[in-house]
Formats: C-alpha cells, sequence, structure tokens
C-alpha cells in the first residue's frame, strides 16, 4: 500500500466526515476502526483490502487518532460473515453498483475509443480499467471477467481499424497485394519484399530501389495510417513479418489487405533509411578504398627521410657556394641520389599528389561501377532541407537529375552551376578545368562526386533529411509538436525551472563551489598532482589496492557442492516456475490454441536455443520429446522483441525483490554500461568493421546494475554513438528500478552527453581514460585568481548567454528524449563535430562543460569517487565475460543476416544470463543463511560477493554414451 506521508494529502482522503461516522452506531465499537479504515481505503483505491498487511501504519494511525480508540485491528476476521457484511454496506453506502450490460458496453466503447488506439497493449489495459470502474462507481471484477472483456473489446478495436484501413484500398492495388502474395519468384513476392538489405554494394541499392519502386505503386490509405499510433504500426508489422504469404492468404479481404496496407507503409519507410544508409556507406567506401589502394602502392617502396631540414640547409649552403656548378657536383656529395629519391617519394605520399591520387582512384570506382546507381535514387527519394545554407546541395541534386540522360562530360559556369558549399577549396583544381578557348569549365564526374561527398555529410547530422524516412525524416518531427501548448508540463516533467536565470545561477553556484572545494584540497591530496610545464597537466596516482576477500572461493566451492554441474535449462526452468516470465510472451495472431503447459515447455527449449546460440535444430535433437518444427513455430509467433523484453523486466524486478538487504545491501540507483563485440555474418547493414577490436561484427550495449543485473540491452552497429545507447537504457528500461547515477568509460561521455544527462536528471559519471589532458571551465570572467592552485588547467569562462539563447531548444530535444518521440541516435546525430556550427549544439555544448567540470571537480578530489566508477564498470565487465560463456554456439558469432533474428539472439541471451543471477541469487542466500556460514562473511567479502557467477553451472547439455549402440552405417 502506498505511503501517506503529507499531512494535506492525509486530511483529504483520510479524515472521516458526519455521513461516515454516522454508519458506526450499529456497530460495536472493535468493528469501527476496521469498519472505517475498509471505507476510506475502498475511496481512495477502489477496491478493499485483503489483509492486515495491505495497510499502512499512518493512515491506521490517524484513523484511529480521529476515533480516539486503538489502531490494533489483527484480531479481525477478514473472511468471515460479518466482514462481509461491513464490505456490501460500504458498497451500499458509497453507492457503488455491479456492472449490468449497459455499463460494460460503455466499458468496451471506452477501452476501443480512447485506450487501444493510444497503442496501450491488452496486457497493459487491467489498472485503466480498475480505474474506470472506480470513477464510475461500478464494483470490481474478478481477474476472469476483466479478461473477458478485454478480449471482446480488443477484437472489436481491431475489426474497427482493420475496416477503416481496408476500406481505403482501392481495388487495383489489391490486385497488387494479391500478386505479391503468390510469392512466385519471377516477380517481386512477399518474400522479396521482407527481407533485408544485403550487404554495401551496388546490387544491395538497386534491390532496394527495386522494393521502392513496387511500393510507389500502391495506393494505400495513407491519412488513416498517418494517424495510428506507433505502437500499434508495429504490432501489425511484427504479425506480418511472423506469417509467410500462404497464412496471411488465408485472412479474410478485411484483415489481408489491412495487415499489407501496414507492411507496406512501415516497410516503405525502412527501404528508404536502408538506402540512406546504403548511400551513406557507398560514399565512404569509395574514400576509404580510394586511399588504402594509393597508400599501399606508396608503402611498397617508402623510405621515410630524417633530418630534412639539416639536409636542405646544407644543399642551400653549397649552391650558393658554387652557382655555376651542375647539381650532380654540388648535390650529389651532400645527398645521395637515393636519398633524394625517397625525399620525392614521401612528398607525393602527403602532399597535393597524393590527394589528386586518391581522387583518380575514387573516380575510377564511381566512374565504371558505382555511378549507376545516382540516377534511380535521385528519381526515387526527395532530399529536403529546413537550412536555406544547404539549398546549394540540393540545386546540385536538381541538376544531377536533370541531366540524369545526358551524355555531356563538362558543365559550364553559364549553367549556373552551385559550387559554394559544396566543393571544397582544395578542390577547385580538380573540379574546375580549361578548354582549349580558355574557358573553365566543371568536369560533370568529379563533380558529381563532390556533390555526394557534400549529401553525405549533410544527411548524417540531419541538415538534410528525407521525405517518408524515418531515421532520416524531417528532425522537427522528432520534437514534442505540442510543446509550446504544454511548456509548463514538460518542464514539469523534466524537474527544471522555465526561469533562465534561475536555471544558470544554480550551476554557476554549483561550479563555483566545485573549483573551490578543488582549489582548496590540492596542498593536502597526494594523489593528485597538477603539472604546469608539461604537456598533460594532470597526473593522478593509481587507485589504492584493496583487501583481497578471504571467503568468496570457499563459498564458491560450497556452492559447487551443493549443486554441482547445474544445467543452465534447469536454471532457465526454475527461474520460470518462480517468476513466470513465459506468461509474457503471447501470440501474435488472433488466437492461442497451445496448451500453456506446453507452450511453456516449448518457449524455455527455444529461448535457451536463441540464448545460447545453439540453434532450434541442435535443441530439437533432445529427449524432451519437442521436435523442429513445433519450437520453429513457437519462434515465429511467440518470440518477439516487445515480450522479451517484458520478460526480461519482470526477472531483473524478482532480483531486487528476493534480495536480502543484509547480504547485498540497500537498493541502489547506480547503474554502469558498456559494449561487448560480437562476430557475426556481414551481408546486411548492422554489421561493421570495428576500428579498436579489428574484425567485422556487431556491439551489444549493455546496462548493468552494481549487483550484476543487466536492466537493458541494444544492438547497434561498430560506428554508433554509445552516448545515444547510453541514454536508451537509462530512459527506455522496463525494470522498476530508478537510475540516478550513470557510469560509462571515456567512449560514453562527451559534452553533448553531460548537458543531456543534467536535463534528464541523473549523473554521468565517466572514467576518463584521457583525464591527463582535461581543463576544467570557470563560471565568469575574473574569478581564475581565486583558484590559483588550479591555474595549469582552468581555461575560458561558460558562454552562459549561448545557454539563455537556446534554453528553449535544448529542453524540446530533452523532452524528445524522454517522451520517445523519436530514437536517441536520430536526435544525437545532430549534434555532431561534423555540425558543429548548429546553435543548440553549441550550447548544449557549453552547457555541458559547466556539468563536466563540476564532475572534474569532485572526480580529481575525492578518490572514493574515482573507486566507485571503477568498481561500478567492473561489475559490467564481469557481465560481458559471462556472455562467452553463455553464448557458445557457433563460436559465439551471431550466425544470421535479418536483423530481427540478429536482436532476437541479444535479447534471448540477455534473458538467459538475468536468469542465471536471479538463481544464483538465491543460492548465495540459502548458502549464507545457513548456521556454518553466519558472521564468517567479512566486509571484504560482503563487497566481492556478486551473483554472476558460472562455475557450478552446465551450459552445455547432458553427454550421453551408450557402448551397446551402433551408427547405421554399412560397409566394413
Amino acid at each position: 500500500m502506498k505511503q501517506i506521508l503529507e499531512e494535506e494529502e492525509q486530511a483529504q482522503h483520510w479524515s472521516l466526515i458526519y455521513e461516515e461516522l454516522e454508519l458506526l452506531k450499529t456497530k460495536p465499537q472493535k468493528h469501527h476502526l476496521i469498519f472505517c479504515v475498509q471505507l476510506k481505503y475502498y475511496k481512495y483505491y477502489g477496491a478493499f483490502p485483503e489483509n492486515e498487511k495491505d495497510i499502512s501504519e499512518i493512515p491506521l494511525q490517524y484513523i484511529s487518532e480521529q476515533l480516539d480508540i486503538s489502531d490494533d485491528i489483527f484480531s479481525y476476521e477478514w473472511e468471515s460473515r460479518t466482514a462481509r457484511r461491513h464490505r456490501q454496506e460500504i458498497l451500499t453506502f458509497l453507492k457503488i453498483r455491479k456492472l449490468d450490460s449497459i455499463d460494460r458496453a460503455k466499458l468496451i466503447s471506452w477501452l476501443t475509443d480512447e485506450i487501444f488506439p493510444k497503442g496501450i497493449p491488452p496486457t497493459e489495459t487491467f489498472d485503466h480499467i480498475l480505474d474506470w470502474l472506480h470513477q464510475n462507481k461500478i464494483q470490481r471484477l474478478t481477474a476472469f471477467q476483466i479478461e473477458k472483456i478485454i478480449i471482446a473489446s480488443y477484437s472489436k478495436f481491431r475489426k474497427v481499424l482493420f475496416g477503416k484501413i481496408t476500406k481505403g484500398v482501392c481495388e487495383d492495388s489489391r490486385s497488387i497485394i494479391d500478386n505479391c502474395l503468390e510469392d512466385k519468384t519471377e516477380s517481386i513476392n512477399f518474400s522479396f519484399l521482407k527481407s533485408d538489405p544485403g550487404r554495401v554494394s551496388l546490387d544491395s541499392v538497386l534491390k532496394e530501389i527495386e522494393k521502392l519502386e513496387f511500393i510507389s505503386l500502391l495506393k494505400i490509405p495513407s491519412k488513416q495510417l498517418d494517424s495510428l499510433n506507433p505502437k500499434i504500426m508495429n504490432d501489425i508489422k511484427s504479425r506480418v513479418f511472423s506469417e509467410t504469404a500462404w497464412e496471411i492468404k488465408r485472412h479474410p479481404p478485411a484483415i489481408r489487405y489491412a495487415l499489407m496496407s501496414v507492411f507496406f507503409y512501415t516497410r516503405r519507410s525502412e527501404i528508404i533509411d536502408g538506402l540512406i544508409e546504403l548511400l551513406i556507406q557507398i560514399i565512404h567506401r569509395l574514400s576509404v578504398k580510394a586511399e588504402k589502394k594509393v597508400f599501399k602502392v606508396l608503402m611498397q617502396d617508402f623510405r621515410k627521410v630524417y633530418g630534412k631540414n639539416t639536409l636542405l640547409g646544407r644543399i642551400a649552403e653549397a649552391s650558393l657556394n658554387n652557382p655555376d656548378s651542375s647539381v650532380k657536383e654540388v648535390v650529389y656529395p651532400i645527398v645521395g641520389v637515393q636519398t633524394l629519391s625517397n625525399l620525392v617519394k614521401e612528398y607525393k605520399s602527403s602532399g597535393k599528389g597524393y590527394q589528386k591520387e586518391i581522387h583518380k582512384k575514387i573516380r575510377s570506382s564511381y566512374g565504371s561501377h558505382y555511378r549507376r546507381m545516382v540516377p534511380k535514387i535521385l528519381s526515387s527519394i526527395t532530399f529536403c532541407s529546413n537550412n536555406i545554407m544547404h539549398q546549394p546541395i540540393l540545386d546540385a541534386l536538381r541538376l544531377l537529375e536533370n541531366h540524369k540522360n545526358s551524355n555531356i562530360q563538362y558543365y559550364y559556369f553559364s549553367d549556373s552551376i552551385p559550387i559554394n558549399g559544396i566543393v571544397r577549396p582544395k578542390d577547385y583544381e580538380i573540379i574546375i578545368e580549361t578548354d582549349d578557348k580558355g574557358e573553365k569549365r566543371i568536369n560533370r564526374i568529379n563533380y558529381e562526386i563532390c556533390v555526394l561527398q557534400a549529401l553525405r555529410e549533410k544527411l548524417r547530422c540531419k541538415e538534410i533529411w528525407v521525405q517518408g524516412a524515418d531515421k532520416y525524416r524531417n528532425p522537427d518531427q522528432d520534437l514534442p509538436q505540442d510543446f509550446n501548448t504544454n511548456r509548463e508540463f514538460y518542464y514539469k516533467d523534466l524537474g527544471i525551472t522555465q526561469d533562465i536565470r534561475e536555471f544558470i545561477d544554480t550551476i554557476k553556484e554549483n561550479m563555483y563551489q566545485a573549483l573551490n572545494s578543488l582549489n582548496k584540497s590540492i596542498p593536502d591530496n597526494k594523489k593528485l598532482r597538477l603539472l604546469p610545464n608539461n604537456k598533460n597537466h594532470i597526473s593522478l596516482s593509481p587507485l589504492t589496492e584493496q583487501a583481497e576477500p578471504s571467503n568468496i572461493n570457499k563459498l564458491k566451492g560450497q556452492i559447487q557442492t551443493v549443486w554441482p554441474m547445474t544445467n543452465l535449462l534447469d536454471i532457465l526452468k526454475e527461474a520460470d516456475m518462480r517468476i513466470g516470465f513465459t506468461d509474457c510472451f503471447k501470440t501474435q495472431r488472433s488466437s492461442e490454441r497451445l496448451n500453456r503447459d506446453e507452450l511453456q515447455k516449448r518457449l524455455l527449449l527455444a529461448l535457451y536455443g536463441l540464448g545460447t546460440n545453439t540453434g532450434l535444430k541442435r535443441i530439437s535433437a533432445g529427449r524432451h520429446g519437442v521436435n523442429y518444427k513445433e519450437l520453429l513455430h513457437v519462434r515465429k509467433f511467440y518470440i518477439y522483441k516487445t515480450a522479451l523484453r517484458e520478460g526480461i523486466g519482470k526477472v531483473a524486478n524478482a532480483i531486487f525483490k528476493i534480495r536480502n538487504p543484509t547480504i547485498w545491501g540497500e537498493g541502489t540507483t547506480a547503474c554502469a554500461s558498456d559494449s561487448k563485440k560480437f562476430g557475426s555474418w556481414d551481408q546486411n547493414l548492422m554489421t561493421e568493421w570495428h576500428i579498436r577490436y579489428g574484425g567485422r561484427g556487431v556491439m551489444i550495449y549493455w546496462h548493468v546494475e552494481k549487483k550484476s543485473t543487466c536492466i537493458y540491452s541494444q544492438l547497434k552497429r561498430c560506428s554508433s554513438s554509445e552516448v545515444a545507447s547510453m541514454i536508451e537504457g537509462v530512459l527506455r528500461h522496463c525494470t522498476e528500478m530508478s537510475i540516478d547515477k550513470q557510469y560509462v568509460d571515456t567512449h560514453g561521455q562527451s559534452e553533448v552527453a553531460f548537458a543531456f544527462s543534467y536535463l534528464l536528471g541523473f549523473n554521468l559519471m565517466p572514467r576518463l581514460k584521457n583525464i591527463a589532458k582535461q581543463k576544467l571551465y570557470i563560471p565568469d570572467i575574473g574569478l581564475a585568481d581565486n583558484f590559483q592552485n588550479l591555474s595549469p588547467i582552468l581555461t575560458r569562462p561558460i558562454n552562459w548567454e549561448l545557454i539563455a539563447q537556446q534554453y528553449d531548444q535544448m529542453v524540446q530535444y530533452t523532452t524528445s528524449l524522454k517522451q520517445g518521440t523519436a530514437d536517441p541516435e536520430a536526435i544525437l546525430r545532430r549534434f555532431t563535430k561534423g555540425n558543429i556550427t548548429h546553435p543548440t549544439y553549441k550550447a548544449l555544448s557549453e552547457l555541458g562543460k559547466a556539468i563536466k567540470t563540476i564532475f572534474l571537480c569532485e572526480y580529481l578530489e575525492k578518490e572514493e569517487l574515482r573507486r566507485e566508477i571503477h568498481e561500478g564498470l567492473n561489475v559490467v565487465e564481469n557481465w560481458n565475460s559471462a556472455n562467452s560463456f553463455i553464448f557458445f554456439g557457433k563460436g559465439g558469432e551471431v550466425a544470421t543476416n535479418r536483423l530481427e533474428d540478429q536482436e532476437l539472439s541479444v535479447l534471448s541471451l540477455h534473458l538467459v544470463q538475468i536468469c542465471l543471477v536471479y538463481v544464483n541469487t538465491l543460492m548465495i542466500q540459502q548458502m549464507v543463511s545457513a548456521e556454518e556460514w553466519k558472521n564468517v562473511l567479512t566486509q571484504e567479502d560482503y563487497r566481492a560477493l556478486s551473483p554472476l557467477i558460472y562455475a557450478h553451472v552446465n551450459p552445455y547439455g547432458v553427454f550421453e554414451l551408450n557402448m551397446n549402440e551402433r551408427l547405421s552405417i554399412t560397409g566394413s
């Protein structure tokens, strides 16, 4: 029961009025208190308490003081006839009636008109129904009755929705859809349209354009679909993806055409996004491959020449002394032929000659191969911009499209060719040539390359956007559209003031206090040295080594003795028996026919196969009576992202609930995040080459709290922003945990990240690899003299005026992050160094510098903070190490090219590993609570205690050897 603490709330909801006191006249005094408590409880919650445990002490004491009697209610018999009579009398007094047919119809209409259109799934409508019953003074229904109403109303909602969508599909479009569902190989079929883009290549671009052209032929009801909630859209799309063409054809026309309309509507955006990704990566690849080829040729016989200044001086001196002599007589005695040859090669490898060679390679590759894609892309995609500064790029794209069928090799300046903002000044001599008449002209192919390179840069930061896209849509759509009308609500939701002066003054004061505290601590801080004459101004001593835990290994050994080689599948089963996370997996079809017990068994086997990467075929070979087709059916219709995330959240919340505070400490609000690289197949857009780790693969970004419970996971590209992943995990995790501190490594922080974390209300705490080069900003001009001990690392004041000018815009972007109107990576894509002129980016950077300064002051001053961050990140490193133990199948490689399958593998791994943490928590608590372990563990043991251990676990299954059986192989 909610704790009612505020006096105003107590007086409003728990004060007894005259009419209520009149009811006590017919009851003995021993029942006065419990009767009044039940009465006020029902008025507040719309339900009766089941027993005394549901009643908080504070309202109980508050009511007992009003009645001037003892607050003892433990003698009350809650299931007695008297108790039932009391509850009925309360219902009569409050005029609470039973649900009749009229009320039922109103409730169903309310659900179909108000609740389901908002994207609220049936599984989350239970509490909404209870609130509606309470507000309409209707007696609470049983869970079974509510379930029936939910099923009936959701079925009605789907029927009405599908009918509206189907009504907008014309006959020609219906005919095209039917032909598509025939799934014939000679035409564009359903399977082809569902497929993800292949690896980065011209062939992939042409295939995606072919899909887009086909969808453009359809006239789907865009008006109805534009207003449809994205969650509903994703649910329908997920259902379509889970079915084959044959299964979709079996649906009635009203359902079939509605499903396919939503599929084509969402697929169009995905295909456009995929095309843009391919375009960006192909343009980048042109430059990278050209550089590699040129570099390889130059390095074959490249020898660096040292002491060039000395050689130049000696050659100059000799030349002046012998002006009439030949080069051979004067220069060769000083510098040999080989040295001069090396000097020439070094010059060619670093100057304009090197850049020209690279451009030749780019031109060759583009002109002979990739140029074919440009006309098709320009005719299929519409590029736009909200900034007039980037209009030249759009004009250039229109120029290319207008001349796509022309064979001219050159443009002339008389044709009004846009140059500024497209061609870099250093590339002018490559682009601009002079003809035989001395007239300047522009090389067409070279110009096209420059246009595409400029387009790539502006697409990446969304200064140029694409019509019909999702990730690359109009950036104004990323912001909440009702911000101006609901500004007060959004500011309050973020917990920040609308008064910019108050906002700035608070940060200034915090900065001054942090700088002042660090300045005073410098003389006595033996761990920190500031070096004024060094390149690296900050020197921090390593953390002091902590005492070794003496009993942890003994405890682990005891666990292995009690539960030796426990099967990982049994651990998954035990977690489900206790928590029931498989209840989160509902069918994506309209009905469910499988027996729930049989479904639970199949779900556990399928999740184990996906989470360990062994695959469903190998799992089906076990002696459990479930074959491959049955597992595949469960995988197709029951295992999807939403269900997995819900199941993970349920397990995480169960861990928080069962933890013994005496062993694990009180609930934490700190979380650490980091990524781990997994190898993966490369015929897809997700897989990339990792610059730091090498090799092709994907990244999984984990959010793990301090006691090894992972609350969120994401599949990302190797080049994805870790800052965006960090923010998404803090905002989107499905657990009851509230994050106040977020530990990250160097790649998970930036000045923009500090700004957003402050506005979102959590503390970003990075472990900085480049701590030696960090600088501290000062709050105002003239304050540097107040911090003399910090002078080697002090820099300029913060530009508060810029923050004040862009304050509202910063809050808008922060609101869009919190409300989920756009993906964090799509928003942060605008605030990168490639878009440094954006005013909001400048303001966020200034705010981030101020917040980072406050953090750095505390980080440098306090060793305990540095240790706290280090310990938090060690937890996520431990989680990463366990991934390889669990995800052992197929060499630990994500062995699929389908994005959906990749994501399911990651989430299944997350679920299996968090179930291991849950069961280990129970095992450790059982061991530590035993008599022999009481008062054995020291403070160091508790500090090092982790539920993420697996020496007692067997992830591989059972190995059987029967010497009496042989393989059926003929021959000797």
